[in-house]
């Protein structure tokens, strides 16, 4: 899985979340995670979770930390768990550095009550993707809000590059713990 922190700000707006978005604007073919700063303004027309549609919920950050990750060889289950996964590498790392408690319910995460976090996983002809943005602003969000300033996140690029290295590793590590057992028969 290759990683990359993209250092110019991206617009998140729904269509990014489609299969090769990773390989056609940045050249990485394959599983990978990109992370990027941008304001996130998804419409209704480009909803991929079909309950923020039926309840109208657009989602709208002036700015978010973004991460898409794309992987080939996944069933959406297996995505699923994998946004799980990730969701919480990001509330174990930001507990570690401010000593603050993060709530995770599903795939969102929350501070003092407020939301943090958007994600969503789905499926495309070719791979799976998921797509998951923490609060930088959370001035003009159309619900409660946190970001991750007021939690003592400030240096998003760092954090950004933590993130993806640790999904990286973690990733790679179930390969290779799928690698090294051998089968059982009764």
């Amino acid at each position: 899985m290759q990683t990359l922190f993209i250092d110019k700000e991206i617009k998140y707006e729904g269509r990014e979340l489609s299969p090769h978005w990773i390989y056609k604007n940045f050249n990485i073919l394959g599983d990978a995670i990109v992370s990027f700063i941008g304001e996130v303004d998804v419409n209704i027309t480009e909803m991929v979770d079909i309950e923020d549609v039926i309840n109208n919920e657009p989602i709208y950050s002036k700015k978010m930390l973004n991460f898409i990750i794309e992987q080939y060889s996944v069933t959406l289950e297996e995505m699923v768990c994998l946004q799980r996964l990730f969701v919480s590498i990001i509330k174990d790392i930001i507990e570690e550095k401010t000593g603050k408690k993060i709530r995770r319910s599903g795939d969102d995460l929350f501070f003092d009550n407020r939301k943090l976090s958007v994600s969503i996983a789905t499926k495309s002809v070719t791979s799976c993707l998921i797509h998951t943005a923490l609060n930088i602003i959370k001035e003009g969000a159309p619900i409660e809000a946190s970001d991750l300033s007021e939690i003592g996140i400030e240096d998003y690029i760092q954090f950004g590059r933590e993130v993806m290295s640790k999904y990286k590793n973690e990733v790679e590590d179930i390969k290779l713990a799928t690698y090294k057992v051998r089968g059982v028969v009764e």
